[in-house]
């Protein structure tokens, strides 16, 4: 397991300013010195779970904000912001961005939220910019780092009392649905409902799904249903707390954390940690464990960030045949492979689309010196049926290198070795040497010479 404590310097120095004390005053309150506690404020050293609890118990306050409130999504988010070329020329280290937002946490959310809108409306500006809601869901989504504590303790809780009463958790949920709820599940026929996965009929009391779910799916479904109705007043309250301003962005992210505490019931904590674990990661065998499909496994792990209970720090994204993003969580990782505006086409995940159900690996390397292990797979959602279309995909799972040596399916491959060269997509990619590159680079101006062709299609200004 990955251990790794709260860095929340910010929040910290922001409570003690609010309660008028210097760092000496508060660090005897704390039975801590005043230097160990200026590491603290300066994101140093992580807080243990005494001093949560003693800063909870002297100044009341909610001991989760910890992880919450971190200005701009922490200093992983702003990297990833600060890695777009616009920003190329003024060489912010990691020293000098540590800094910024330990002395300036309030102009570092408010540097967040103009980038933000910014990139909403394409970089191009943004007066008479309409909102996009995808993005404002994705942004809350990051602000917690795809962790809901609340919404996963309840989850493990209500998985524990259905497993008591049968070890087939869709029957479990079925008959919890029936008994408690009145509502019974029937499978539809493809031609009886053919353009919905699930309905809910109220006036027949049934949840409707459709036969082209395959086992994972409908177990999911059900538990979504289910997640609708238990976990309401979790759910209601993040999005109450969300305070979106657009009703499709509001809608977007009920659905995230609604589909959260159904994966949260179907993977329940504690054993979905202890069988990775268990396990080196091996997701094939998770799937069988949990009944759960890839793309449900790959979402799973980038949630496992439980205070004192952390997995490894996994990205996940998907993709289409096109390179376009339709899923996209950071989590712990911090890469900004997720925020790239294309995907490299040097990043073999990409491979897996002509290779269905094969797990495709590699070792990749970005520009400043990152390196990633990532493991891709093609899926293919609810086919099966004569004339109906499968919608088609790459589901992608990353983590940093250093991690990888824990994973079953890094076993075999030299983490410490050469590593494939990978960008975050042509315009913003500075390697020169490229031969694969389709556009050349942001801020970059091209040369040309009618003598010569090189290798690469274009070359530019310092190259």
């Amino acid at each position: 397991m990955a251990k790794q404590g709260i860095l929340a310097g910010p929040r910290i120095k922001r409570l003690r300013r609010d309660h008028g004390h210097t760092q000496q005053a508060m660090a005897e309150m704390l039975g801590i010195s005043d230097s160990y506690l200026a590491l603290i404020e300066g994101n140093r050293r992580p807080l243990t779970a005494g001093l949560i609890l003693k800063l909870a118990e002297l100044f009341d306050f909610d001991i989760r904000s910890l992880s919450q409130e971190e200005p701009g999504g922490g200093s992983a988010a702003m990297r990833r912001r600060l890695s777009d070329p616009l920003f190329a020329d003024l060489s912010i280290d990691r020293a000098e961005l540590e800094a910024w937002i330990d002395n300036a946490p309030g102009g570092i959310e408010a540097f967040a939220r103009l980038f933000d809108r910014w990139r909403e409306g394409g970089g191009a500006g943004m007066a008479g910019e309409g909102p996009n809601p995808v993005m404002a869901a994705r942004r809350e989504i990051e602000r917690w780092r795809n962790h809901f504590a609340d919404l996963d303790a309840q989850a493990e809780e209500l998985a524990d009392e259905l497993r008591i009463g049968a070890g087939d958790l869709y029957g479990a949920i079925a008959e919890r649905l029936r008994v408690k709820h009145q509502l019974t599940i029937r499978i539809l026929p493809f031609d009886v409902m053919p353009d919905r996965l699930r309905r809910l009929d109220l006036h027949a009391r049934q949840l409707q799904l459709s036969e082209l779910l395959d086992p994972a799916a409908r177990t999911f479904q059900a538990a979504f249903q289910l997640a609708q109705i238990e976990a309401r007043a979790g759910i209601d309250a993040l999005v109450a707390g969300a305070a979106f301003g657009d009703r499709p962005a509001e809608r977007l992210y009920r659905r995230h954390v609604t589909s959260y505490f159904a994966a949260a019931l179907m993977m329940p904590y504690g054993r979905f940690l202890r069988a990775c674990e268990t396990t080196g990661y091996d997701i094939q065998l998770l799937q069988r464990r949990f009944g759960a499909g890839f793309e449900q496994v790959a979402h799973r792990l980038t949630t496992l960030q439980r205070v004192g209970a952390r997995g490894l720090p996994f990205f996940m994204l998907r993709i289409d045949r096109a390179g376009q993003l339709s899923k996209g969580y950071a989590g712990a990782s911090g890469s900004a492979l997720i925020d790239a505006v294309h995907r490299c086409p040097l990043w073999a995940i990409h491979h897996a689309f002509d290779q269905p159900g094969r797990l495709i690996r590699q070792l990749a390397e970005l520009e400043d010196g990152s390196r990633w292990f990532t493991v891709a797979r093609s899926v293919r959602h609810h086919g099966g049926a004569a004339g109906v279309p499968a919608a088609e995909h790459v589901v992608a799972l990353g983590l940093a290198a250093e991690h990888a040596a824990a994973l079953a399916i890094a076993r075999g491959i030299d983490l410490g070795g050469p590593a494939d060269p990978i960008g975050l997509g042509c315009t913003h990619c500075q390697r020169a040497d490229c031969v694969q590159r389709a556009a050349p680079p942001l801020g970059r101006a091209l040369t040309i010479n009618e003598r010569e062709r090189g290798l690469a299609p274009f070359s530019f200004v310092g190259d």
